[in-house]
């Protein structure tokens, strides 16, 4: 699919691999819509790129409804959604106060799991009311997984757990959707420069971007974007994980 033209929402597109994937779509002539929990910060990125920002959070079914809504109001249906937001908070099943409160794993399946999904079936509502592209199209959501989907390491049970269910829903959703011309795809990540990364010391940064094969760097977010262009405009990608990781494997610790 040619962007050009056409709707795009991203969730979580205020900043990292949201943000980069914004900036790549409006490059390519797409009308642009970010979706942040952070409106303030989605108003500023959308300013940049000439789109749409709107505060939305992906695990509110009114309010997500409420911003897509408001997005085909601006741009029309959405062809392209691409799922970025997310959170990542570490924590061991069971610590030395005792099990980790409950709460914080279900926070980030809501978020990661949920929204994910609540975004994709809302989107794919619309789409399948489009007519059809000259390539039999109607859409193409790309979610985000993680390597940590295959290789969680201790203190990720609960982004590892959301992860994995992301990666799952990639080729149930293509095969329900493929009648109706909505290809699905995930991009399963390894250690790339974002906010969520920048929270840890430099000497932990420089340590994991060394662990990757090659390039023993950490990823740019623009690569991941460079990945999302190109299943836009490769119609045979379709109900797949692309691991997008330098080859790393991640350890146990």
């Amino acid at each position: 699919m040619d962007a050009k033209g056409h709707a795009a929402l991203i969730t979580g597109g205020a900043s990292g691999l949201g943000a980069a994937t914004a900036r790549a779509l409006a490059a390519a002539g797409a009308k642009v819509a970010i979706l942040d929990v952070d409106g303030e910060a989605a108003a500023k990125t959308a300013a940049e790129v000439g789109g749409l920002g709107l505060a939305c959070d992906v695990t509110d079914d009114a309010g997500t409804a409420a911003a897509l809504a408001e997005a085909r109001d601006a741009h029309g249906a959405a062809r392209i959604l691409v799922n970025c937001a997310g959170v990542g908070t570490p924590g061991r099943i069971v610590g030395r106060d005792g099990p980790s409160p409950l709460d914080d794993f279900v926070r980030v399946v809501n978020i990661n799991l949920i929204g994910t999904y609540n975004a994709l079936r809302l989107a794919a509502a619309d789409m399948k009311g489009l007519e059809p592209l000259e390539t039999g199209e109607r859409g193409v959501i790309v979610n985000t997984a993680s390597v940590a989907a295959f290789e969680g390491q201790i203190g990720q049970a609960a982004y590892a757990a959301s992860k994995g269910g992301i990666a799952a829903l990639t080729l149930p959703a293509a095969r329900e959707f493929s009648r109706s011309g909505i290809r699905v795809l995930t991009i399963a990540p390894g250690i790339f420069a974002t906010p969520m990364l920048f929270g840890l010391s430099e000497e932990v940064q420089e340590s994991l971007a060394a662990s990757i094969p090659f390039p023993s760097r950490l990823g740019e977010p623009d690569e991941y974007a460079g990945l999302v262009m190109h299943m836009l405009d490769n119609v045979m990608l379709n109900g797949t994980v692309v691991r997008l990781d330098g080859a790393i494997r991640m350890q146990p610790i």
